[in-house]
């Protein structure tokens, strides 16, 4: 049987716990309108429904819990300028984002493997979040010429200190128990416990996930714990070179490597971004984003060639408008956010 026959999002009810298992291996579980639609109808029938007590949700495959939206195809329809199927997408996606912080039950996710972007935003508004070690978190937009979304423009101000910033702006992966020490994930238990994890759970009680945790290694970014904040919490992306350029360590050098080949337009809108949402509720960072999706995946240059560059014809060359971070009009940066 191909994988399209089957259901991209598997919908069950087990014990008192209603099951999610995002089912794209091949993608990656990468989220598509079918999916998204599939946690929307999820939400709905179980946020009011006694049987349910806690929803589990998995990805499939054993590779990724879900490598985020399925950014191939929003280029093509960005290509065709299929303006409205854009605005479906992103729209769907970010009500689901929402329903999940306001679903009000445990919103459990068991996240082994691959868990970027799209796929922090169907776990990062519930809880517990228990990663493995072999999970591996990043929010890599900028290297795509997108920005953190999904709700992310929420949560990642409020991580410790200029954590969120740093991984917005590097795209940084993290594994399992440096996803813990960032705040992105709350519980750590290795992969050879999930399955008796994942029954205990069917039982109803989220608490049970105690039982399962051990304390995970030291974060690998602990060493430069305090060069993120002093870094990345300048005002600017010509600031946070600046600042990581006076460091003079081997690992400021490396961030200013990494920053210099994102797109210098994704760079200045996910900071601004960030800093708005430090101030703003979830309702109003999803607004945010979506006005920056129109006009970021829309009508500027950068998401075409950062998702070909990446993901197309995977030659890591891409041509950015404009080049350099110094180039940057703080006036263009602003009008992105109008739509």
């Amino acid at each position: 049987m191909s994988e399209t026959a089957e259901p991209t999002l598997v919908t069950r009810l087990e014990g008192a716990a209603g099951t999610l298992l995002m089912n794209r291996p091949k993608t990656l579980n990468a989220l598509d309108l079918e999916m998204i639609r599939g946690f929307q109808a999820a939400l709905d029938a179980w946020k009011d429904d006694p049987a349910v007590q806690l929803v589990l949700l998995e990805g499939a495959g054993g590779k990724a819990f879900c490598a985020g939206g399925d950014v191939r195809r929003i280029r093509e329809f960005a290509i065709a300028g299929d303006t409205a199927a854009i605005e479906a997408f992103f729209a769907e996606e970010y009500a689901v984002n929402r329903g999940i912080a306001l679903f009000g039950k445990p919103w459990i996710s068991l996240i082994d493997g691959v868990c970027m972007g799209g796929g922090i935003g169907v776990s990062i508004h519930g809880a517990p979040r228990v990663v493995t070690e072999h999970a591996l978190m990043a929010m890599p937009e900028t290297a795509i010429a997108l920005f953190p979304d999904v709700g992310t423009s929420y949560s990642l101000p409020r991580l410790p200190g200029a954590i969120g910033t740093w991984l917005a702006l590097t795209g940084a992966r993290l594994r399992g128990g440096d996803a813990v020490a960032a705040g992105l994930a709350t519980h750590f238990v290795q992969r050879a416990k999930l399955p008796a994890l994942r029954q205990a759970l069917l039982g109803g009680d989220p608490a049970v996930v105690a039982q399962f945790t051990e304390t995970p290694p030291e974060a690998s970014f602990a060493p430069h714990r305090a060069a993120i904040d002093r870094c990345f919490s300048q005002d600017s992306v010509a600031g946070i070179l600046a600042a990581l350029e006076a460091e003079g360590t081997a690992w400021a050098a490396e961030q200013v490597k990494v920053l210099r080949r994102m797109s210098p337009t994704s760079l200045a809108v996910s900071l601004l971004l960030l800093r708005r949402g430090a101030g703003a509720s979830l309702d109003e960072c999803l607004a945010m984003e979506l006005a920056l999706t129109r006009s970021v995946v829309n009508k500027h240059p950068d998401f075409r060639e950062g998702v070909r560059s990446v993901l197309v014809d995977k030659d890591g060359t891409p041509s950015w408008t404009p080049a350099r971070v110094e180039e940057l009009d703080p006036a263009a940066i602003e009008a992105l956010f109008r739509g």
